[in-house]
């Protein structure tokens, strides 16, 4: 019988095989989470500020998908991602309560402002969301919905019926299904009134006539939530580095970031986790 040598292999494919066994066993994957949020907060760079904070606190990557709130609970429940960063309360609380997610944290607020043209052609400049809502309902003015299921169109949609005008919007009223940059360009291009929140505003660049119109309504306070992804509905989730993001984001290191982040030297978000 001859004699037979173990081959070993080269050091870079030796390496490769390695790299291979431990993408195998899920231990490169668990480098990383999958969230579903909102395209507000993606919009607004705040994503841009924050993840390179919690890479360097936790060593996790977090991969966004930025959706309406509507769609990035829809996600969640297919069990495609681990946590929720997203802003309608009812909504997230309905979801905690079916089963879906573990646990809801509130994490930060900002506020929805009315945009719309400089020179005000239905005249709703001021502090009355729903008095304006009723003008442009009553003028017919052009408005560009949302109208994608998010956190701004649920929250536009509660506006509109506390302005008796649910059901009768005006011919001017028009949904584009789509995200709030491209709401703001729909607007900014056709001088339409928009509903924004005021971080995607700050970061946006091309306001053309644009202007805010209507802030400071106590009913435009918006309330951003952050939720863990329920193991039991999907074993799948990567619940431990769920949890250490929610646990850094709420935390003072997180909150900190948060209210870091400016433009121009104004705030855009205000953490008020555990209030």
């Amino acid at each position: 019988m001859k004699n037979f040598k173990f081959f070993r292999p080269p050091a870079l494919i030796h390496k490769a095989l390695v790299a291979t066994i431990l993408v195998a066993s899920g231990s490169v994957f668990a480098q990383s989470i999958t969230m579903a949020s909102t395209t507000s907060t993606e919009q607004s760079g705040l994503f841009g500020h924050l993840m390179p904070e919690f890479k360097k606190a936790s060593g996790l990557d977090v991969k966004v998908v930025a959706l309406g709130t509507g769609q990035a609970l829809d996600m969640a429940r297919r069990g495609d991602a681990d946590v929720l960063f997203v802003h309608d309360q009812v909504a997230e609380e309905k979801f905690v309560a079916d089963g879906w997610g573990v646990k809801r944290y509130p994490l930060m607020y900002n506020d929805f402002i009315l945009i719309g043209p400089k020179n005000d052609p239905v005249g709703t400049q001021g502090k009355d969301i729903v008095q304006a809502l009723q003008k442009l309902s009553a003028a017919n003015g052009n408005f560009i919905s949302r109208g994608d299921k998010s956190g701004t169109h649920a929250a536009e949609l509660r506006y509109w019926k506390l302005a008796g005008a649910d059901a009768a919007k005006g011919s001017g009223y028009k949904e584009c299904g789509c995200g709030m940059g491209p709401a703001l360009n729909i607007a900014a291009s056709s001088g339409a009134y928009v509903l924004a929140d005021r971080g995607t505003w700050l970061n946006f660049k091309n306001r053309a006539d644009l202007a805010i119109l209507v802030e400071g309504d106590t009913k435009l306070f918006n309330q951003y939530g952050v939720m863990v992804v329920n193991p039991a509905k999907h074993p799948q989730v990567k619940v431990q580095d769920a949890q250490k993001f929610v646990d850094w984001v709420v935390s003072p290191a997180g909150q900190q970031a948060i209210a870091g982040y400016k433009i121009g030297g104004e705030q855009l978000f205000f953490p008020n986790a555990g209030k």
